[in-house]
């Protein structure tokens, strides 16, 4: 048995695997040591994506690997459906009653690892959550409870904490938004970059060995692998999009082909959901590409739109109003979850080809999220509830945080309006004209 006498013990949460934390900033490997349990219960709560559920058990492991280099004790506890025995075992072995951990994105999670440590006659100390850029100001931009916000003044808001995108007039370019800008529909002959493929190391193909054994009922498969699961690389990702993609990312974001999955898309919102990415740094480093000429300004303006902005909105309004937010039915819509969204069975084109891709690796763009899965399910009145859970378990990017205002409050209007100020619904001419799904379909956009 290792004694360490008078160390920290800091627990990391799965969504968590930052050294750029409240949690681990300030720490010193030399009197810290390292908590990182694979929760089961975590995992088969909520029938996660195979592809998710592999992609986060591979970056803990990798995140492991990482801060033992550096110097850390590392106490690492796999899939378990117990996590007070390897609790128990960390505070005696690293001398101390006391565990601290990091407030999660996502409520409740919190409460569950507190429990856990009482079991084991350990005390818990949870810190505030500083992975957001909008809580690591010095006042913190933040929503109210059960009160209509648009993200556009919160936007702007952030633009300016942040000066970023801005000169002594106001925003680069005389325009905060440019939005009008990035809906142009597809071309023919557009061509678009390889993306970035990791192939599974050893760590990777252990968890995906792990997915298959101990979730085997779960949604999807987990093969094939190819998502980031380290920080170097998520940056490779990331900078791939710079150089390849970035450039035409702003005028075709809301377009849709038969097919073609990532079009121009960044791919790297599953890397800064667990903390592979650093959202600041990430917009910093859009921000240099139009300084330097490499990218347009309706490219960098809508990337960095979509994490400063929304990213840090649905996250503050999901804070103000939960909990209970993730229960609304504004518009008392009850039916059930059509099958297709399972089996992606369907002769609607555009949402075979909007479910397939979600099946297949738990991926598909805000535009097939929103306008099609969201829409359909707003339009047919879908059960809320029954579409976020569907949300929640589909995508490698889910976490209840992120997924919940977007189906309650934008797809789906259960919240009355806090976010959106209508419905955001639209008819079979949108798709038609951002998409060539509709030319390859049984039905026709012009008929009702």
């Amino acid at each position: 048995m290792r004694l360490f006498h008078h160390m920290e013990l800091r627990l990391v949460q799965s969504d968590q695997l930052t050294s750029d934390s409240a949690l681990l900033r300030d720490c010193e490997p030399t009197d810290t040591a390292i908590l990182i349990i694979e929760d089961q219960a975590e995992f088969s709560r909520t029938r996660f994506h195979k592809q998710r559920v592999t992609l986060v058990l591979s970056a803990m492991r990798h995140f492991a690997e990482h801060v033992e280099k550096q110097g850390y004790t590392v106490y690492y506890t796999r899939l378990t459906d117990d996590p007070t025995l390897a609790i128990q075992t960390a505070l005696e072995e690293s001398g101390t009653e006391t565990v601290t951990l990091m407030a999660s994105a996502s409520y409740g999670v919190d409460s569950r690892w507190v429990e856990y440590i009482k079991r084991a006659k350990g005390s818990a100390t949870v810190l505030d959550n500083d992975m957001f850029m909008s809580e690591r100001l010095e006042k913190p931009i933040r929503l109210e409870k059960d009160k209509s916000a648009r993200m556009e003044s919160f936007y702007r808001k952030m633009r300016r904490a942040y000066d970023i995108l801005m000169d002594e007039a106001g925003p680069v370019g005389g325009k905060w938004n440019y939005d009008k800008e990035n809906r142009k529909p597809p071309k023919e002959g557009l061509k678009f970059p390889e993306i970035p493929r990791f192939e599974p190391d050893p760590i990777v193909r252990g968890a995906i060995d792990d997915v298959e054994a101990t979730f085997p009922d779960h949604f999807g498969s987990a093969i094939p692998m190819h998502w980031p699961v380290t920080h170097d690389q998520a940056n490779t990702m990331l900078q791939d999009f710079f150089d390849y993609r970035f450039e035409n990312f702003g005028t075709y974001q809301d377009a849709m082909i038969d097919g073609k999955d990532e079009l121009f898309h960044s791919m790297i919102s599953s890397s800064l959901n667990i903390g592979l990415l650093e959202p600041e740094s990430v917009c910093l480093q859009a921000e240099q590409q139009y300084i330097d000429g490499a990218a347009p300004l309706n490219a960098v303006e809508g990337f960095i739109r979509q994490i400063l902005g929304w990213r840090e909105f649905v996250y503050q309004l999901y804070c103000a109003n939960m909990p209970g937010y993730d229960e609304r039915n504004h518009l008392n819509a009850t039916r059930p979850l059509p099958g297709l969204y399972w089996t992606g069975d369907t002769k609607m084109r555009c949402m075979a080809e909007s479910v397939r891709p979600v099946i297949e690796r738990g991926l598909s763009h805000h535009i097939q999220r929103l306008m099609i899965t969201g829409n359909f399910s707003l339009l047919a009145g879908v059960d809320p509830q029954e579409l976020n859970e569907w949300y929640s378990l589909g995508f490698v990017d889910a976490w209840h945080w992120v997924v919940t205002p977007n189906v309650i409050g934008m797809a789906t209007f259960a919240d009355g309006g806090l976010m959106a100020s209508k419905p955001y619904a639209a008819s079979a001419n949108y798709i038609n004209r951002m998409s060539n799904y509709c030319g390859q379909c049984t039905y026709s956009p012009k008929k009702l």
